[in-house]
């Protein structure tokens, strides 16, 4: 039975790849914006915009939009309902970052439900950028934040579910809920914000792959691998194995590529390519996906697979979601 991305995202393709230039579906707009990965992007930029519309800061807006990503949606992939690794753990992965070059991130943070207000907290109150694991919690609990149990039900499910064969096969925009013996490696939620100001800011949280080694960290808490952002260009952010925006330095590249005049799009497509050109075999087995925006409010995306979606938030509309152009087109899904 078609799952409801399944069905959101064959309905968007088919209506509106006709329509979108090669490469990229590009936005422009004046003033404020929100854009982020995947169609649990709508309501998180709804969040945000509840800041963002009122005239609020970028850096509150995708901070609101990532809290509710992490508690609000409850999905196997982001926050508190998030699966655990092989060993039964659920760590979480957040990072956030300032258009001025300010950020903070938390790694393998286990027992909070809000990992991206504690990587706010780094960025604020400490001279580091990113804590992991007991250092993680232990700060987090000097800021206030409660250690809690965070396996759910259908979590501890399917991970009983996944221990009878311990088999490990990431796979290409597979629902989770009903494959528990898949791990669904895309889910990440990235959000990147243009305030009134013109100041900028980005916020990627993840519950990472599901089934993962203990102490796997992905590219979400990676400042420039998972998420980067600047005032003078604009921001990227990645959503897909993580592995391998580790290996680009990925975000930043896109931000650079802008840089040097690409738009948001077409600096996706260039780092999408640089990964295929990398790692060609590989990039046949695994989804990688960018989202950009420049700081005059462009906005484009580019997948390594056909499936990618996201959600673009301004004052004319909040529930805009389209689909990514790719470097593969089979349907995968």
């Amino acid at each position: 039975m078609p799952s409801r991305r399944t069905f959101l995202q064959s309905s968007l393709l088919a209506a509106g790849a006709a329509a979108l230039p090669r490469g990229f579906a590009q936005i422009r707009a004046s003033g404020a914006k929100v854009v982020s990965t995947w169609d649990f992007g709508v309501p998180a930029n709804q969040a945000a915009w509840a800041v963002l519309g009122k005239g609020g800061s970028a850096i509150d807006a995708v901070e609101a939009g990532a809290r509710w990503a992490e508690t609000g949606q409850c999905n196997s992939t982001v926050g508190r309902c998030g699966y655990p690794d092989r060993d039964g753990h659920v760590t979480l992965d957040a990072s956030i970052m300032k258009g001025d070059g300010s950020c903070g991130a938390v790694a393998a943070i286990e027992g909070i439900d809000h990992p991206i207000s504690v990587a706010r907290k780094v960025m604020e109150k400490t001279p580091h950028v990113l804590l992991v694991a007991e250092g993680a919690q232990q700060f987090a609990v000097s800021e206030g934040f409660k250690v809690q149990d965070l396996r759910t039900p259908e979590a501890e499910k399917a991970w009983k579910a996944w221990l009878k064969t311990s088999k490990y096969q990431p796979e290409i925009n597979v629902e989770r809920r009903s494959l528990p013996g898949n791990s669904e490696n895309h889910d990440t939620i990235g959000m990147l914000a243009l305030d009134k100001e013109g100041r900028m800011a980005g916020a990627c949280t993840t519950s990472g792959m599901a089934w993962k080694m203990r102490g796997r960290v992905g590219d979400s808490p990676i400042i420039g691998a998972g998420l980067y952002v600047d005032d003078e260009v604009g921001g990227a952010t990645a959503s897909g194995v993580g592995e391998e925006m580790i290996r680009n330095a990925a975000s930043f590249l896109v931000v650079e590529l802008m840089r040097q005049g690409r738009s948001p799009a077409d600096a996706c497509r260039e780092a999408i390519e640089r990964v295929v050109h990398k790692r060609p075999a590989a990039s046949k087995e695994l989804q990688v996906c960018f989202l950009a925006m420049n700081k005059d409010g462009q906005v484009g995306a580019f997948a390594l697979h056909k499936g990618f979606v996201y959600a673009v938030c301004d004052a004319s509309k909040q529930d805009a979601l389209l689909p990514s152009q790719s470097i593969y087109t089979t349907d995968r899904t």
